[in-house]
């Protein structure tokens, strides 16, 4: 199962994409969406494109434990736990990896993409996810 989670640069866009499911921050019901699932470096992260927070995010950083849905290849639901990326060197670091990803000849999203790592920076959250792997 761990390895559905071991993307690289040639992964396409259907294998990048999971679904996550949040608690609302302010309601605390159920929130489960699609996303796109980044990894650097064996860690695998959640992001958004620079612009207004959004919902999920907010959710996360009100509730960081999440339940993190694989779509394709393997079917699963892990436990999971969010922890907002706030160093601005490990910040800088994720996003250029995430940013050279996306800005390959072989653009896996085929959309246009925020080109610079300032963009992304400036304008996206960035969490870190650990998988409570042993839990019940």
């Amino acid at each position: 199962m761990l390895a559905a989670l071991a993307l690289t640069p040639q992964s396409s866009a259907w294998d990048r994409t999971i679904e996550i499911t949040t608690r609302g921050a302010r309601s605390g019901l159920a929130r489960r969406i699609e996303i796109w699932l980044y990894r650097v470096d064996e860690t695998n992260y959640l992001t958004g494109m620079p612009g207004p927070t959004t919902d999920w995010s907010r959710n996360l950083e009100a509730n960081p434990q999440f339940l993190f849905h694989l779509k394709h290849g393997v079917q699963a639901t892990l436990k999971a736990t969010a922890h907002a990326v706030t160093d601005p060197a490990e910040r800088f670091r994720v996003f250029s990896a995430i940013v050279a990803d996306l800005n390959q000849s072989a653009n896996p999203g085929r959309i246009r993409q925020p080109t610079s790592e300032k963009a992304w920076m400036d304008g996206s959250v960035l969490f870190e996810i650990e998988f409570d792997i042993g839990g019940d």
